[in-house]
């Protein structure tokens, strides 16, 4: 298979895929972004496409949509969407996020559930692939509300998920408080006390550091990039998008390696400190956007030095991306870098990006970065430390017990750099080294692929 055949089998089964999933576009960019790696290993490895091994990959194993209706706080019936998406089990049971946010779609999902099958197989840890949600929207809403949405929401969901079937966790707008009135929910249904959730509260049957794993883990990947250049966080400047979970881990982290973070944002704006967020003003954005739940504009008001620039959706790129800096940590939503973005990025000297967002780049952004040989980490490979602390907190759950919090932090740790070492070693083996995105999707792949194989035709 030459160059010119390899594009041409990654160009029809696009075509084939825009055909079946037409009102699908997050869905069919992330699909675009993993076979456009894949032309050389179908080459290498004929069994691939005898198996129709990518054919299967890409349709989930199966969809779940439900109807949730709940009683808001004025007595009035409110009805939202529930999905979930069990995309592969070649690897193990279903494992994977649940998001609560308006934007919440079947394509949306499926793009999720797609990326989870890589990620989750770059951990080495024995876990399928899958992602769910709903439409609602946590914002503003009561701690009553929260929950009895929760409860509707699990009252469909308990009868297609179980610790050896399906494993949710959190994602955006799902947090502690809501994975607390989901296990309830789970719980007093099925008459069990079992791992079938993760993110848990410590106290029962939460791990260490899982709250914190996704941004350390970006932050670890990230530096054992930096180390294949011989330089370290220390005094870098660093950019980071959103305030939420994700971004404080990371910045936090960050702070620890020696790094000066100087933005965080929201949907409202983003901040710029110049000076650095230390770890008092990183405890105050946390106590903000933990606690009470305000917008990160407040942090202008509150210290001095610091501008605020409010969010304008009519712009063509993202000003955030404008500052001067050596790494950038996109951790707010899908596509936030766009093309015009990332050239801003990479003429004002940004040396390392790792995704703690899933596709935050479009994939325009990610040609520039790997045009310019920036050091690119993608979402699967850089953020899937969250999800591999997820699954340690499932081999706690199994066998009732805790892990200190410095062994958690330590396979942690390991994980992120076997994965560096996994994507690395897979884009040298098929001739585009230093291109973690190849690597990520190959590595991630094979491995897929090979156990469908020995698994047959289901």
């Amino acid at each position: 298979m030459n160059r010119e055949s390899s594009v041409s089998v990654v160009d029809d089964f696009m075509a084939m895929m825009r055909g079946k999933n037409p009102d699908q576009p997050e869905f069919l960019q992330a699909v675009q972004e993993v076979v456009s790696s894949l032309a050389v290993v179908l080459k290498k490895r004929p069994e691939y496409r005898k198996a129709k091994i990518l054919e299967r990959m890409v349709v989930p194993e199966r969809v779940i949509m439900f109807r949730v209706p709940w009683l808001d706080d004025k007595g009035e019936i409110q009805v939202n969407c529930g999905y979930r998406v069990e995309f592969s089990s070649a690897l193990g049971p279903y494992k994977g996020g649940l998001r609560f946010h308006p934007s919440v779609n079947l394509s949306i999902l499926k793009f999720l559930g797609f990326e989870q099958i890589f990620k989750n197989s770059l951990t080495t840890l024995p876990i399928g692939g899958g992602k769910g949600g709903s439409d609602f929207d946590p914002k503003g809403k009561s701690d009553r509300e929260v929950m009895v949405f929760c409860q509707s929401f699990m009252n469909e969901l308990h009868r297609h998920i179980g610790h050896n079937t399906d494993i949710p966790a959190g994602d955006i707008g799902v947090g502690a408080r809501e994975i607390g009135f989901l296990f309830g929910q789970y719980k007093r249904i099925a008459n069990m006390f079992t791992g079938v959730l993760t993110g848990k509260g410590f106290n029962w049957g939460g791990s260490h550091i899982r709250p914190e794993a996704t941004g350390y883990g970006v932050a670890y990947l990230a530096a054992a990039m930096l180390e294949t250049r011989g330089e370290t966080f220390v005094g870098r400047t660093c950019l980071v998008s959103g305030a939420g979970n994700v971004a404080q881990y990371l910045t936090e982290k960050l702070i620890e390696l020696g790094a000066k973070v100087v933005t965080m944002s929201d949907s409202s704006g983003f901040i710029h400190d110049p000076s650095g967020i230390d770890h008092d003003r990183l405890r105050w954005i946390m106590e903000l956007k933990n606690v009470r739940r305000g917008r990160i504009e407040e942090y202008a008001a509150e210290f001095k030095g610091v501008t605020f620039t409010g969010a304008d959706p009519t712009r063509r790129h993202n000003p955030i991306w404008d500052i001067k800096a050596h790494c950038a940590f996109p951790c707010a939503t899908q596509n936030e870098i766009n093309d015009k973005d990332a050239q801003h990025l990479v003429q004002n000297g940004v040396k390392v990006i790792a995704e703690g967002a899933n596709m935050p780049a479009t994939p325009e952004a990610v040609d520039a970065f790997i045009e310019h040989h920036t050091l690119y980490g993608p979402g699967k490979a850089a953020n899937a430390g969250g999800v591999a602390v997820s699954a340690l907190e499932m081999a706690q759950n199994s066998a009732r017990f805790h892990w200190p919090r410095e062994e958690v932090d330590r396979r942690l740790q390991q994980i992120m750099r076997s994965i560096h070492h996994t994507c690395s070693t897979a884009a040298e083996a098929y001739g585009t080294p230093g291109n973690y995105v190849n690597g990520a999707n190959i590595a991630g792949f094979t491995k897929v692929a090979d156990a469908m194989l020995d698994q047959g035709v289901v």
